[in-house]
């Protein structure tokens, strides 16, 4: 591997100075070197912001989107480089996957994201318009618009691709440059994943950058519109936090650091029941994946007290079936912790641990292995402990040993299943493995604030379940607490954490320019031709028709309830409807005013709308009574480009009735000809 190179300002750069050695985590070997001594960090930071910031604002969150996509597909199409290069790491062929195909997986749910949620634009509403004025001539708008600095990328040693790739994800999108700082015992991974990204050509100038080794002073150089987004120890997150550019410029900061995460067995389980099986399973699986070398790994398991005896046998007699060794070998599942000062890191937290519950399968000090020349590897075996009584043991709730490392303890009843996983004082996910739904109801009232993700568990969702410990990125990922207060993922979520949000304040007609967007009361354009006959590029917010009246009859109402089926009372039955207090009096199908609003909109002859293809946010505001007329006004209120086709246009209806008061409204979705 050699020497492990940083990129900065737009250029590889090796180290200038000493440099340190990363160790093989399966022989000891040295596999790179590395050191950051010689970056010029201030410089950094200037050509983040400088450079990198407007290449990607100009972009448009569309633009960004499917630059994702294709940034995927290009670490795909070279994953092999990088699965030869995360041997060293100590994970298994399986580990690494989620590693390297879940971290390309993450970069094209986020562009999918993208482009099905945000606007072909560079600038996100926020909500409704909020009129401000007695006459609409003075409204408010929220949105978003990006940051102007940088975002700092601070990342653990145990997922370099994809813990790199699910923060560039959302920071690309919202249109910040990032500044990547891995952990130095696997960055020889992130920087090859990083090659893979600059060499497409995809990336402009300043987006990336890379520090292989220590982040110097670079911290220093961080202002109000730097973002702070870390992964790692409760302690390094502390010192971070306390730095005093941070504090005083109010550097926004998230953090996902240590989480005891728990899993409990529900008290409906029984030793042949399926969950009592899943949960075994779970618990197994999530101390020997990753080596146990997982934020979201299973620390404490809760069974209830009559159980215990048969889920520690369970848990033992699957954990003896774990093949150690070299991953390179056919049958090995369990490889490697990252070296051997994780490993000492780990002996001497199991030694604290066991003082307050004692092992009772493995040896932190013996493992057998399969495979050669693994003598002065980083390798142990897993390690389940049990406490008896957990309110008695304060270390099983403070003490994280980041390995194959789980304390298995009984609870009373429910509620004391809930205390205990609440004493954790935070994590980033619980789940609990019950096929009762009222004990899941009781556990999320009970225990929900303590937890950034809560997983259910059961025989009907295990077949398609990810699990306990895999975040996604559609949901969020962080927990409160000692799991650091901070939220990654999420989808759009995420993006927003990159972005500022600003009230705008004035005219329906200024606002609707700026923001791109017809708002509530801005002024509408009646042009000489249908809006339907105009293509995606003719038309703007804004452009409108206004249709002619109908009268809506006691007949139409029949027919409509005859040929649909919709017989419901307020159509039909006189009598009753003057009783209701809504109604008084028979009135017009909801749908059938939709039916008839679209009859009074629709240019029929074939053009540019290409298709009908969406509803949404309809309400019926006034009912519409027999031989009241209805008009509708069709309003472009935004557009957005699909492909370089056709485009999707949102359009604004608004039926009215003879006294102009508003009877129905909602956007209409339409596919447009470019």
């Amino acid at each position: 591997m050699g020497v492990v190179q940083s990129f900065a300002e737009g250029h590889w750069v090796s180290p200038r100075g000493a440099t340190e050695p990363v160790r093989s985590a399966l022989t000891g070997e040295v596999v790179a070197e590395m050191g950051s001594e010689g970056l010029d960090f201030g410089a950094m930071a200037d050509h983040a912001r400088r450079i990198g910031g407007p290449n990607l604002r100009r972009m448009t969150f569309h633009e960004r989107a499917l630059m994702l996509k294709a940034l995927g597909q290009a670490v795909m199409a070279r994953k092999e480089e990088l699965y030869e290069l995360a041997w060293a790491t100590g994970a298994t062929r399986a580990d690494n996957w989620i590693d390297i195909e879940g971290g390309a997986g993450t970069l094209f749910s986020f562009s999918s994201k993208g482009r099905r949620e945000l606007p072909n634009s560079q600038i996100l509403i926020d909500g409704d318009t909020e009129i401000l004025g007695k006459t609409g001539s003075f409204v408010g708008q929220h949105v978003y618009t990006p940051l102007q600095g940088v975002a700092v990328h601070i990342n653990a040693f145990n997922f370099p691709v994809w813990g790199m790739l699910e923060k560039l994800a959302p920071t690309w999108l919202a249109g910040m440059p990032a500044i990547v700082k891995p952990a130095q015992q696997t960055a020889y991974v992130a920087e090859a994943c990083v090659r893979i990204m600059v060499e497409t050509g995809l990336l402009p100038e300043g987006a990336i950058q890379l520090v292989s080794g220590k982040a110097g002073d670079l911290l220093d150089h961080l202002t109000g519109q730097d973002v702070i987004a870390f992964t790692g120890s409760a302690r390094t997150a502390e010192l971070l936090q306390r730095h005093p550019v941070v504090a005083r410029e109010a550097v926004r900061f998230t953090a996902e650091r240590d989480s005891l995460n728990a899993s409990i067995l529900g008290p409906d389980a029984t030793p042949d029941s399926p969950e009592f099986a899943l949960f075994v399973k779970e618990v197994a699986k999530e101390m020997t994946v990753k080596a146990g070398q997982k934020c979201t790994a299973i620390r404490r398991a809760l069974v209830p007290a009559p159980l215990i005896d048969a889920a520690q046998q369970a848990l033992s007699a699957r954990l003896a079936k774990t093949v150690i060794g070299d991953p390179r070998v056919e049958g090995v599942r369990m490889g490697a912790l990252v070296g051997r000062a994780q490993l000492d890191d780990v002996r001497v937290k199991v030694a604290e641990l066991a003082r307050q519950a004692p092992i009772v399968f493995g040896d932190p000090e013996h493992v057998e292995l399969v495979g050669e020349g693994l003598e002065k590897g980083a390798f142990i075996s897993p390690i389940l402990m049990r406490a008896d009584d957990p309110w008695a043991t304060d270390a099983i709730h403070e003490v994280e040993a980041f390995g194959p490392v789980s304390t298995l303890m009984p609870y009373r009843d429910l509620d004391d299943a809930v205390a205990l996983a609440n004493r954790g004082k935070g994590s980033l996910v619980v789940s609990a493995f019950t096929h009762d739904p009222d004990v899941a109801r009781e556990f999320v009232l009970g225990s929900a604030s303590f937890h950034g993700r809560m997983a259910f568990i059961d025989r009907d969702c295990a077949a398609e379940s990810t699990g306990h410990g895999s975040p996604l990125p559609v949901l969020t990922h962080g927990g409160p607490g000692r799991a650091g207060g901070g939220e990654e993922l999420g989808g759009i979520r995420a993006v927003k954490h990159f972005m500022q949000r600003t009230a705008l304040q004035g005219s329906p007609a200024m606002l609707s320019k700026v923001v791109g967007q017809q708002l509530a009361g801005a002024p509408i354009v009646e042009g000489d031709r249908h809006p339907f006959r105009l293509r995606f590029g003719e038309l703007e917010p804004g452009y409108s028709v206004s249709t002619k009246a109908r009268t809506v009859t006691l007949e139409d109402i029949e027919h409509f309830a005859d040929f649909t089926g919709d017989t419901f009372y307020a159509h039909m039955d006189e009598e009753a409807a003057k009783a209701s207090p809504i109604f008084g009096g028979r009135v017009a199908h909801g749908y059938l005013i939709l039916s008839f609003a679209a009859g009074l909109f629709v240019d029929p002859a074939p053009g540019p709308v290409l298709a009908n293809y969406g509803l949404e946010g309809l309400r019926f505001v006034k009912p519409l009574k027999p031989g009241e007329s209805m008009k509708a006004v069709l309003t472009a209120k935004s557009k957005t480009l699909k492909t370089p086709e056709m485009g999707e246009v949102r359009w604004n209806v608004r039926v009215t009735n003879q006294d102009d008061e508003l009877v129905a409204t909602y956007d209409l979705l339409t596919m447009n000809a470019v």
